[in-house]
C-alpha cells in the first residue's frame, strides 16, 4: 500500500522547523529529507526517522521496527501531530547523521 501524498506532505510541513524539508517519491512511498540529507521515510502512511544514538534519548516511546519488508529498523513515530516533537526529532536526526559523515 502507498501513502497518501497529503500525509506526506503533512509530515514534511510538521518537521519543517528542522530546516528545509523535501519528500521524495521512492518505491511507492516516500523518503523524507532535511536540508539535503535523507533523515526518514513515509511507508503506509507511517512516519520512521533514520536510528541515532542523540535522537534516541528524545523519543517519547523508541519503537523500532523496519519500514517495509527486508528494511532496516527504524524508529517508528506514532505521535505526529506535535509539531516542535517532529521537528526537534528531525533536526537532532539531521546533525547526527552529518556529524557521522564528516567522520567517515
Amino acid at each position: 500500500m502507498a501513502s497518501n501524498p497529503d500525509f506526506v506532505q503533512f509530515i514534511a510541513e510538521q518537521c519543517s522547523g528542522a530546516g528545509q524539508m523535501v519528500a521524495k517519491k521512492m518505491f511507492g512511498d516516500y523518503g523524507i529529507y532535511c536540508n539535503g540529507s535523507i533523515v526518514g521515510l513515509v511507508c503506509d502512511d507511517r512516519f520512521y526517522i533514520k536510528p541515532t544514538e542523540a535522537c534516541r534519548p528524545m523519543l517519547r516511546e523508541v519503537d523500532l521496527r523496519p519500514p517495509y519488508h527486508g528494511a532496516k529498523d527504524y524508529f517508528y513515530i506514532a505521535d505526529v501531530d506535535d509539531r516542535d516533537y517532529l521537528s526537534a526529532l528531525v533536526r537532532e536526526t539531521c546533525r547526527a547523521l552529518s556529524a557521522s559523515k564528516k567522520k567517515a
